[in-house]
Order: structure tokens, then C-alpha cells, then sequence
């Protein structure tokens, strides 16, 4: 039942008409045309680079685990979290790292969120997921792991600043409602997913912001959001793995992440905003994504070109770095001393490289010239 609105009321879940959500189509129209051309783009990029392998799994699941996990203020054991992705997407027979129950937990609950994709949501499913992130008691205070929140010590609310003046960004729905509203939730996404007139992609929104709302669990509402979320959007494109880690540009945006959802969930039931944000944050992770194809592709094609060409280890060293892209692979082109630095050669062995490199048809100079020239890896022809 729904609670009534009051004149006090504040929150998003006190609108009489929750959870019927509603948005300005011709204003999200725009944010949604862009997600859903990238997502085009990168599905047909995939294709020739062969990405859907396991190894290029393990990195994208890695990605949003580890990102994920940041958003909170936590930091995982990222070695102990690849043994344990790798060891289930069967890339190892023995872990190469220590695994821990942590590890293991959260490996085992993003593959069972991104698999089995027909498999209908269930309440125990939610409750099973939120064990796995907490295998382990907490060291400060035991975490109620697979149940339900109590709010024994008052209402779930999310707050900052002084003790005696503190600001409350959000206060979830009472304990009391949590079965039921959990109940409407799962028969929601359960449904949604046949709907033809709801975009898929606007599914996956609706999702992450309908059960942070809810926020279910005394700790890890927004780890579980956005595993659910993750299975929206596999849902959405029809296979488990996907080349994009949300998370990753949720985590770039962190900030502005906390302030629309407070901002949404003080308004009404327009999310209009909401949607507009997720939507570009989903195009900005999938244009990384792109941008990571596009380089793996640029590789290929330079050592197939260079397949012949004798280079020297230090040589080969230095064109992947470049060939990596972004800030580790020199943006703006290396200069002979970045290359000393990286080779571990002398200054005069790092310029006569370069020169050989040149030679070669590997780089070409950047404009500028003198002593600061910059180097460039030269691309397809």
C-alpha cells in the first residue's frame, strides 16, 4: 500500500502515484538516439576484433566490479578478484593469486547478473546476491547479509555534515514496506522486459533508479543496483557479455552521480532528468569502449604491416605503449627523452631509435621540430 502524501512528505516514494514513473519523451529522446547508435556501433566493431573472448570478459567484468566497489569508498583486492572472474570463465585451472571469500563472492555474483538472462528475478535472488557481497562479517559492525533491512535505530537515511546539523540527502521507504515494494519491484522488471513499447535501454534506467530508492539492505543498495542493472542492459543487447563497464564511467562522474539521484528522488515522479543523465553516462562508457576497439584494431593492422620489420626489444616496447592510447600511451606523441625513460636506454640511444623508427615507417615526427620533437606512431594508410 502507498503511503499518502503529507504536507512533510519529501521523498520520491511518498508520491501517491509511486512507482508510476513518467518522463518527457522529446526531452530524453535526443541522450537515448546517441546511447543506442553507439551501442550499434560497438556491437558491429566487435565483430572482426573477436572481443566476446573470454580474456576480454574478464577485463570489462573486472572494470565494473572494481569500479563499482570504488563509488562506495571501497578498494578491492584486484588480483584476488581476476583469479577468482578467471578461474570461472575457465582461463585457469589454479588460481594465478590467492582468492578470498570476498573475491569469490563478488566474482560469482556478477557472472550469475550478466547469465542466464531469461531466467525471471526473484526476491530470493536479491537476497542470495546481497550475501555474496558480504561473505565475511565486518570488522567494524556485522552486516545482515541476505535479509532484509530492520531500520531498528530509526529511519534508512543517507546524510552528511555535523553531527548536531546534519543534512539528510535521502531517506529510504520505512522497513515495513520492503517485502511489498520489493514484491511490486520484481514483478516490474519481470514484465518489463517482454514490453515492446519500453525501450530497453530506458528499462535499465528505470531499474537502477526504482531499487536504489527501495534501498532494501542496510549496506550494498547501490553495489546490487547497479549488478541488476548490468543484467538490464545485458537483457538489452541479447548477451551476457558486454564490451562497457558503466561503472567505470559512474565512478569518472561520482559527484554528479549522488546529486541527480538526491535531486530525482526529492521531486516528483518526472525523471526526466534521471534519465537524460543515464542515458549520456551510458554513451560515455560505451565510447570508451569504442575507443578501446578502435585502438585494439589500429594495433592489429600496425603488426601486420610491420610483421617483417626488424625492430629491437626496447623499440617494441615503446610502440605498444604508444599504441595503448590515452595517457599511458602519449596522446600527444613521446619525445626522445620520454623515450629514455621508457626503453631504459641512454639519451643518444633513445634518438637514434627514434630515427630508426622513422626510418621505418613506424612513427613520424610531430610539427614543432628542434629538440623537443614529439613522435607519433603513423596510422592506416
Amino acid at each position: 500500500m502507498n503511503t499518502p502524501m503529507t504536507a512533510s512528505s519529501t521523498w520520491i516514494w511518498q508520491r501517491p502515484q509511486w512507482p508510476r514513473f513518467h518522463w518527457q519523451s522529446e526531452a530524453v529522446a535526443p541522450a537515448l538516439r546517441r546511447a543506442t547508435l553507439r551501442q550499434g556501433e560497438l556491437l558491429g566493431l566487435s565483430y572482426p576484433v573477436d572481443l566476446a573472448e573470454p580474456a576480454q570478459a574478464l577485463e570489462t567484468l573486472l572494470t565494473n566490479i572494481v569500479n563499482s566497489s570504488a563509488i562506495e569508498g571501497e578498494r578491492l583486492n584486484v588480483q584476488s578478484l581476476r583469479s577468482s572472474l578467471a578461474r570461472r570463465l575457465g582461463l585457469s585451472d589454479e588460481p594465478a593469486y590467492p582468492v578470498s571469500p570476498r573475491s569469490e563472492g563478488l566474482a560469482e555474483l556478477m557472472l550469475e547478473a550478466v547469465t542466464a538472462l531469461e531466467t525471471p528475478l526473484t526476491l530470493d535472488t536479491l537476497l542470495r546476491w546481497h550475501a555474496l557481497l558480504f561473505p565475511e562479517p565486518g570488522l567494524l559492525q556485522p552486516i545482515a547479509a541476505g535479509q532484509l533491512r530492520r531500520d531498528d535505530d530509526g529511519p534508512m537515511q543517507v546524510v552528511s555534515g555535523r553531527i548536531d546539523r546534519p543534512r539528510v540527502h535521502f531517506e529510504a521507504p520505512p522497513a515495513t514496506r520492503l517485502e511489498a515494494e520489493l514484491a511490486g519491484f520484481v514483478e516490474w522488471f519481470n514484465a518489463s522486459l517482454g514490453d515492446h513499447a519500453l525501450d530497453p535501454l530506458i528499462r535499465a534506467g528505470l531499474c537502477h533508479l526504482y531499487l536504489i530508492t527501495l534501498h532494501p539492505f542496510e549496506d550494498g543498495n547501490g553495489r546490487l543496483t547497479r549488478a541488476l542493472t548490468d543484467r538490464a542492459l545485458a537483457q538489452a543487447e541479447a548477451q551476457s557479455i558486454r564490451l562497457y563497464a558503466m561503472s567505470e564511467a559512474i565512478m569518472a562522474r561520482r559527484g554528479d552521480y549522488y546529486a541527480v539521484l538526491e535531486s530525482t528522488q526529492r521531486d516528483g515522479l518526472d525523471i526526466t532528468r534521471w534519465l537524460i543523465w543515464f542515458l549520456e553516462i551510458l554513451e560515455s562508457a560505451m565510447n570508451e569502449a569504442i575507443a578501446k576497439i578502435e585502438r585494439t584494431l589500429q594495433r592489429q593492422r600496425f603488426w601486420q604491416r610491420h610483421a617483417q620489420t626488424a625492430l629491437s626489444d626496447a623499440q617494441i616496447k615503446v610502440l605498444e605503449r604508444l599504441l595503448e592510447g590515452g595517457e599511458r600511451g602519449f596522446e600527444n606523441g613521446i619525445s626522445a627523452s620520454q623515450y629514455q625513460k621508457v626503453a631504459k636506454v641512454s639519451k643518444a640511444t633513445a634518438t637514434r631509435h627514434l630515427q630508426d623508427l622513422v626510418a621505418k615507417g613506424c612513427l613520424e615526427p610531430l610539427p614543432g621540430g628542434g629538440r623537443s620533437t614529439r613522435y607519433r606512431i603513423i596510422g592506416d594508410q
